[in-house]
């Protein structure tokens, strides 16, 4: 599973960052708007198998992470609105309607190889922190974006261990440090 996230993932970022040469904050608002579906569809399916009594001893701690991923996605999406990332009608159709299919792809995912799940959202937060190291190696410093890169790093973080959680033998996801 891990080779077809990582090939879906690096096709999805060809055709994102070919539809946004140029234009750093509109793709930066389209990635923040489809980050945070996967926080949303764990959240649903937990609460599902919650109601369904299929919890189990890290139900809640997971609860607690994915809503605050959330949360803080949410305050990424904010920022680059802000910045006009989402001042054109185009990008926010084609952003909402991927992230409608993304949130069910995630639900469907989650509930049947939430290992899977997690380590295709794990690549994603680490592809997001090299994203954002390299707008500021070529713009600069700017203490937001900056922010944003170590806050991406923390999910990567934390995703890692939610997959450790589940299963206690998975030793290979370190997050290395973003150049």
């Amino acid at each position: 599973m891990n080779t077809i996230n990582t090939v879906v993932l690096n096709f999805t970022v060809a055709i994102i960052d070919f539809l946004y040469q140029g234009r750093d904050f509109q793709r930066f608002w389209v990635l923040e708007e489809i980050a945070r579906a996967p926080y949303f569809a764990f959240l649903s399916v937990l609460h599902l198998r919650e109601s369904l009594g299929l919890r189990g001893p890290e139900h809640l701690y997971l609860m607690k992470e994915h809503f605050a991923q959330t949360l803080n996605e949410t305050e990424h999406l904010e920022y680059m609105e802000s910045r006009g990332g989402n001042a054109y009608w185009i990008d926010r159709f084609f952003a909402r309607h991927l992230v409608l299919a993304y949130y069910w792809i995630n639900v469907v995912y989650y509930w049947m190889a939430p290992r899977a799940a997690y380590h295709l959202s794990y690549e994603i937060e680490v592809h997001a922190a090299v994203t954002y190291a390299k707008y500021l190696a070529l713009h600069g410093h700017d203490d937001k974006i900056l922010e944003i890169m170590n806050d991406e790093i923390q999910h990567s973080q934390e995703l890692a261990e939610a997959i450790r959680l589940i299963d206690p033998k998975e030793k290979s996801l370190l997050v290395e440090s973003v150049k």
